[in-house]
């Protein structure tokens, strides 16, 4: 969870300065600060159960790239403004049904998170919804171009909502969890959003990934590469 706030949020960040209209600028500035600020939550808990002294900056600065768990989704290249309203479209119709479930969890600690998340999380749903609609309904030029987009993130959109290994272990500790009502909601929002939009879902079946296991593409390097050459530089600084 902490890594996919992570690399999408800082993926987000490009953005800053250089989106179409002011507006938007903020917006998706706005959204990229929510999940970094979520990713804090999430990988300081993840550094306490640990138990090995890593705090959250210990865990986004100082690992590799096989030591992340974040779906490969998360870390590909913005592309055009479309572009990037698609992948976000395709995560955040993810993220709302898997944040809901765990907000329903015993643990504490897991649900206070959630349920922190889901406020913001309903937000960057409706404005990725939003937006994807307006580009993929709006011109022809737009609606080419969305199409085009869809084909290009689509790939990489099922490691979200197929169960793997993970899946299943946290099923079996936590009943509330089901992946397959996950898998189920997301289906339900993006079949609706793309009948608004007037797109259609590719062809091309997913191709298999495997970025919650630590595969990841030759992109995350780069994001790496920039996110943490500061810290890794100058180890003892005081932010």
């Amino acid at each position: 969870m902490g890594d996919n706030g992570l690399i999408l949020g800082q993926r987000l960040a490009e953005w800053c300065g250089h989106g179409p209209i002011l507006e938007q600028d903020i917006a998706l500035t706005n959204i990229s600060l929510d999940l970094i600020g979520q990713a804090r939550l999430w990988l300081s808990l993840a550094g306490q159960i640990e138990g090995q002294g890593r705090d959250e900056d210990k865990l986004a600065y100082f690992r590799d790239a096989n030591e992340f768990r974040h779906l490969n989704l998360c870390e590909q290249p913005n592309g055009h403004w479309g572009t990037t309203i698609l992948r976000q479209f395709l995560f955040d119709a993810f993220h709302l049904p898997l944040l809901e479930q765990i907000s329903k969890f015993d643990d504490p600690q897991l649900a206070s998170i959630a349920q922190k998340c889901v406020k913001e999380v309903r937000y960057h749903l409706r404005w990725s919804s939003e937006w994807a609609v307006r580009l993929g309904d709006g011109t022809e030029e737009s609606h080419e171009k969305m199409q085009q987009a869809l084909a290009d993130v689509w790939p990489f959109a099922g490691e979200a909502i197929l169960a793997n290994a993970f899946d299943l272990e946290l099923a079996e500790i936590n009943p509330a969890y089901n992946i397959q009502m996950v898998n189920k909601a997301w289906w339900s929002t993006v079949n609706d959003v793309f009948n608004q939009a007037n797109l259609e879902v590719p062809a091309a079946n997913w191709a298999p990934q495997k970025g919650r296991e630590g595969i990841h593409t030759e992109r995350l390097g780069f994001i790496l590469a920039e996110m943490q050459f500061l810290p890794r530089a100058y180890p003892d600084a005081q932010w």
